[in-house]
């Protein structure tokens, strides 16, 4: 934030400013493609910024990726004047995906004598494996799973998204002993206001909206969402929104091309997401059936923001499931329930007031169990443990 439109950078900027809000100093070191200066610092909102130049790591091929993030470390040590800009730290927070960090941090750890906390979000390489893009004893998983260690080696404590994620990582992952704590993802929730105009400009005044926002590639089976949109074409008054980059983007544009109640978008930044998600009704999402997590995708933060319903399908036996739909956030299910997922569509096409009911109860619902203060009361606890 304010350059980035990825659910971590929205994740990490509102943790920033919870803790800028409870008194504390905060320094944020983030990558940034391609600007011409080594870094960049900037004051923003209260928190310091230090952005140093990096490859591109996003939307490009994996080999050239790979080679960027590898350099992330290197970059962010050697380009940092670290005795001036930053003098004193008390606690090191870090974010996985990327695992490329751990040289990084071992670094700053030593130098500072603090504790790490690790933000794990995702297990890769473990859904690339999932996915069967790699074997998960080739040479290529074997090299990713090497980085992947060094960042659980590094951290004091890791916070995992789900209870049934924590018990997977410690069962096929990372053996060690090591301290885990569910640390669900957060947002700091807030009210955003967006002309009615803009639900016009889209040309969509008077549509019931589906909206999809972020990631669209092999992670997210995003036929599924295509298939539902489609099964609903002869819903006149509905209309399915995706918006994002990713691998699946051609499946979703042709979509488009052949269904006018289909439109797609490029990613954007966050400020326009939220007026892309203050003119939507529905929130969906879907995880593939593949998938061996138990992910919890940080778009769904934003939806309960905005109180809108949530609208998923997820694979078997996934925490959200009975997190979401028995706090009446919305309606998720798995892929062996596809048609009660169509039902549920239908159900939430046809009933306003169904959609307002579990769009408040989900706002609620993210206030009390996913606001960025549980967030830092966890992350500092780490703090005070350590001192």
């Amino acid at each position: 934030m304010p350059h980035s439109i990825k659910v971590a950078a929205k994740m990490m900027h509102d943790l920033a400013l919870e803790l800028v809000s409870q008194g504390h100093e905060v320094t944020v070191l983030t990558p940034r493609p391609n600007q011409s200066e080594k870094l960049v610092i900037v004051n923003y909102e209260g928190v310091k910024v230090l952005y140093f130049k990096s490859g591109e790591i996003k939307n490009i091929g994996m080999i050239r990726r790979l080679v960027n993030e590898l350099l992330l470390s290197y970059k962010a040590w050697f380009f940092v004047d670290w005795k001036n800009e930053v003098n004193i730290l008390d606690l090191i927070v870090f974010y996985s995906p990327t695992i490329f960090w751990a040289s990084l941090v071992k670094k700053l750890k030593t130098k500072y004598k603090v504790p790490v906390y690790l933000v794990l979000r995702d297990f890769f390489p473990q859904w690339v494996i999932d996915k069967n893009l790699i074997s998960n004893n080739s040479f290529k998983a074997i090299f990713l799973k090497f980085f992947e260690r060094k960042n659980y080696q590094v951290a004091d404590r890791i916070g995992i998204m789900s209870k049934k994620n924590i018990e997977f990582f410690k069962k096929n992952i990372y053996k060690e002993d090591v301290d885990t704590e569910v640390l669900y993802n957060w947002s700091r929730a807030k009210p955003h206001e967006v002309s009615k105009d803009f639900k016009n400009q889209l040309g969509l005044e008077g549509k019931v909206v589906f909206f999809y926002g972020g990631a669209i590639g092999y992670a997210q089976s995003i036929e599924y969402l295509i298939e539902l949109a489609i099964r609903l074409k002869e819903l006149k008054f509905c209309h399915f929104l995706f918006l994002g980059n990713g691998d699946g983007v051609e499946l979703v544009k042709r979509a488009s091309q052949e269904n006018d109640n289909i439109s797609y978008y490029e990613s954007v930044n966050q400020i326009k997401y939220l007026d892309f998600l203050a003119a939507s009704d529905v929130g969906m999402f879907c995880l593939s059936s593949e998938h061996t997590t138990h992910n919890f995708p940080g778009k769904l933060l934003g939806y309960m923001e905005a109180q809108l319903p949530v609208l998923g399908i997820v694979n078997k036996g996934n925490d959200l499931i009975e997190l979401v739909n028995t706090n009446d956030g919305g309606v998720i299910f798995d892929h062996d329930n596809k048609e009660a997922f169509y039902e549920a569509a239908v159900q939430l096409a046809t009933d306003t007031s169904l959609r307002v009911g579990l769009g408040k109860s989900g706002n609620k619902f993210l206030r009390n169990y996913f606001s960025a203060k549980v967030a830092v009361d966890s992350v500092l606890k780490l703090e005070r443990d350590f001192s």
